[in-house]
């Protein structure tokens, strides 16, 4: 346990992009016996889709699909039972009586049961910014024991600490470049010189030099190129 603790956490705290982190989860979620994993926001009232929630996953696409047909995002009782507990919950549907009595509806069982999500764990996390999130591992492994779950417990607290302070990072600098700005790193990023820029949004290259050096400089970058991979890493540009 503490050799796998070691290695997940030494692989969490290198983690520098949401990729490393998706792979991170990959990692942990696989270390347990568990097959898939979500990270989500928790959901405003009025949302009823997963897919508009969902920030890192490995999730099926068409169990994705499924779940939002059926409009199962609120009739799930789990974030209702996490707003009010603070270490992880574990549960599997075989219990005949669920953890702080959550009821499961029928078609939300026979789905995760079609997808082999018969045991999960799951955890309230909040950002220093006051944003709500949940973690959630699923598989076909039997219940957690409670060794596990304080193991797991202290593992998503620290992966999901870095994905905070990346996900804010990818908000500040967002913020620090123009619409414009943003739109000539777009066009930069697929191979565009800045005359052939300067064509396509009806502005001398001279104008878009003016941009790029402008986005570089808030970035803290030393070039086109590292600006091009820091705003792929910090999702800025897809």
């Amino acid at each position: 346990m503490l050799e796998r603790q070691s290695i997940l956490s030494s692989e969490i705290s290198a983690a520098e992009s949401r990729l490393e982190i998706t792979q991170a989860l990959a990692r942990i979620t696989h270390e347990f016996g568990f097959r898939h994993f979500m990270l989500v926001a928790v959901p405003q009232i009025e949302e009823v889709l997963l897919e508009r929630v969902l920030l890192e996953s490995n999730l099926p696409k068409d169990y994705i699909r499924e779940y939002d047909r059926q409009r199962l995002l609120r009739k799930c009782p789990v974030d209702s039972t996490l707003a009010h507990i603070a270490p992880p919950l574990c549960w599997t549907l075989d219990d005949s009586i669920q953890p702080h009595d959550m009821t499961f509806t029928p078609e939300l069982v026979n789905l995760q049961r079609k997808y082999e999500m018969i045991t999960s764990v799951a955890m309230a996390l909040h950002s220093v910014d006051g944003s709500g999130f949940r973690l959630h591992l699923d598989g076909s492994r039997p219940r957690l024991t409670q060794v596990e779950l304080n193991e797991i417990g202290m593992i998503l607290l620290h992966v999901f600490g870095v994905f905070d302070r990346i996900r804010r990072a990818e908000s500040r600098a967002a913020s620090l470049l123009t619409l414009r700005e943003l739109e000539v790193l777009r066009w930069t990023s697929q191979g565009k010189t800045s005359v052939e820029i300067g064509k396509i949004l009806s502005l001398s290259d001279h104008t878009i030099n003016a941009y790029m050096n402008n986005a570089i400089k808030k970035l803290d970058c030393a070039n086109r190129t590292q600006l091009v991979a820091k705003a792929l890493r910090l999702k800025l540009i897809a």
